[in-house]
């Protein structure tokens, strides 16, 4: 890697005075200061002021470097010691430090198939593998965040991602049912809606799930709680359904999935007399005046939930969990989920708000291994023997990963993501159509790491995962399979539904 940095140091006041001591201080710079941090068997390395400057108030510096001592990283240490031997006798300290012109160059592992831009960065130049960066926008305040690093990081992970293709990428098959008889081939969705089972909702993507419906996402629930979640020690938690930007930045769902969030705006102010005008347009003419709302409305800080997991970590955040209280078992179900699907939606697998169970765990690898073990028992009895279908599991990595670019594919044995699948009829056959994700089961070292949870002992680092329950698209994935005649529906699931609801007859 190399770094070659312009910059302009502003001082207080003029320091033409002070050039003697500026050159000294450089040649020093040069020799130690500069180079710092890199590794003793190096003999060549880290930065260098090749070319400096004084024009009244203002130090012009021209930095080279590698990768062991980064040009802005040398810029800043400059400045501290300029502060440090200036101030005193001259009187005088940096006002204000300004990038003139940046440089850096690299090496990419892959060449990029097209070309792309990045915020802050002037210009992006990529021949084969070989890739240099022209910035001249950031101010101390980037520098000192960071920007830098994060940049070259994210050129990194744009050409990567040009390379994905889709989940099939990702995919790996790991374990398969027996193959089940089909009572039909109808979508459930359309049936449902038929019969008056569901009503589509009064916005894109919701369902409202009259008597029959909902009675079919709770017993789901309810086997998920009793049959899966209680026999292992789960216990209930509650959570709100606003996550603030900076929790979600840490889990990496707000770089993984910002198109895909419902984003919320609380009101300028509470008092009456402000809202008063919007009040009156909406009584005059019945319609919501959008205009006046936006002014009345501050832009979003938080989203809506789009998976419970998040704000459970938060609530652990720089937390010392007790060796006894290991490991962490809790779930959360009262919150809905809520995901902007545009286009993609679908019937009640795929829509933009719906309901799930959201298990937590914490705990020491061979604790979550273990656990692991007994979760995929539990579900392949709630599947198998009480649902009755046919499905499968794969090793993938999850989506909002991939698009964080975290590259977060556990490779320790045991850890990564787990989805399961399972077959529609209606969708075509086994071959060539799409199965359904209908479950989940994931073990990362990430969030552990981000939230600062640790053990009593501290002998072993933690680590986190859950095992996401969507209830709609486990009743997706029965009734593609067993239709929606109690008849055909397997003994064991007729024991935990009961009696069918009277519904309500409309005329």
């Amino acid at each position: 890697m190399k770094f070659e940095l312009k910059s302009t140091v502003k001082f207080s006041s003029e320091i033409e005075e002070a050039k003697g001591l500026i050159e000294d201080l450089m040649e020093r710079a040069n020799q130690d200061l500069l180079k710092r941090g890199v590794p003793k068997d190096i003999e060549q390395g880290g930065a260098e002021v090749i070319d400096f400057s004084v024009d009244g108030d203002e130090l012009f510096v021209h930095i080279l470097s590698d990768r062991y001592v980064r040009a802005h990283d040398a810029l800043l240490r400059l400045k501290k010691s300029l502060n440090q031997e200036l101030g005193p006798e001259y009187h005088v300290g940096v006002r204000e430090i300004e990038v003139v012109e940046y440089l850096i160059e690299f090496i990419l592992d892959r060449e990029a198939r097209e070309d792309f831009s990045l915020p802050y960065v002037d210009e992006i130049e990529i021949r084969e593998k070989d890739c240099r960066l022209f910035l001249s926008e950031l101010n101390e305040e980037q520098l000192k965040k960071n920007y830098v690093d994060r940049i070259i990081q994210r050129v990194r992970e744009k050409v990567d991602a040009q390379y994905y293709e889709g989940k099939d990428e990702m995919w790996k098959l790991i374990w398969e049912s027996d193959r089940k008889e089909m009572v039909w081939e109808e979508d459930p969705t359309e049936k449902m809606d038929e019969r008056g089972w569901i009503k589509r909702g009064p916005t894109k993507g919701k369902w409202f799930y009259r008597p029959r419906g909902a009675k079919l996402l709770k017993t789901f629930e309810k086997i998920a709680i009793e049959e899966v979640l209680k026999p292992l020690g789960f216990q209930e938690v509650i959570e709100s359904m606003m996550v603030p930007f900076e929790v979600w930045i840490q889990t990496g769902h707000m770089e993984g999935i910002p198109n895909e969030a419902y984003y919320i705006s609380e009101p300028v102010t509470r008092d009456p007399e402000e809202w008063e005008d919007v009040v009156d347009e909406i009584k005059i003419t019945r319609e919501v005046p959008e205009d006046k709302l936006e002014k009345m409305t501050e832009t979003p800080k938080a989203g809506v939930c789009y998976a419970q997991c998040p704000l459970i970590y938060w609530s652990l955040r720089n937390e010392t969990i007790a060796d006894e209280s290991l490991p962490v078992l809790v779930y959360e179900k009262t919150v809905p989920s809520t995901r902007y699907e545009s286009g993609g939606r679908q019937g009640i697998e795929r829509v933009d708000e719906f309901h799930r169970i959201e298990p937590v765990y914490i705990g020491t690898k061979e604790q979550l291994l273990k656990l692991k073990e007994d979760l995929i028992s539990r579900y392949k009895h709630v599947f198998n023997e009480i649902m009755d279908i046919e499905w499968r599991m794969a090793q993938v990595e999850p989506f909002y990963l991939q698009q964080a670019g975290t590259g977060e594919v556990e490779e320790e044995e045991g850890l990564g993501t787990i989805d399961f699948e399972a077959y529609l009829p209606y969708r075509g056959s086994r071959e060539e159509s799409e199965w359904l994700e209908f479950g989940n089961l994931s073990i990362f070292s990430k969030y552990t790491e981000e939230f600062n949870i640790k053990s009593q002992s501290q002998d072993e680092k933690l680590l986190s995962g859950c095992t996401g329950i969507g209830i709609e698209r486990w009743a997706a994935a029965f009734l593609a399979q067993k239709g929606l005649d109690p008849e055909n529906w397997p003994t064991s699931f007729k024991d935990h539904f009961g009696e069918m609801p009277e519904g309500i007859k409309l005329l």
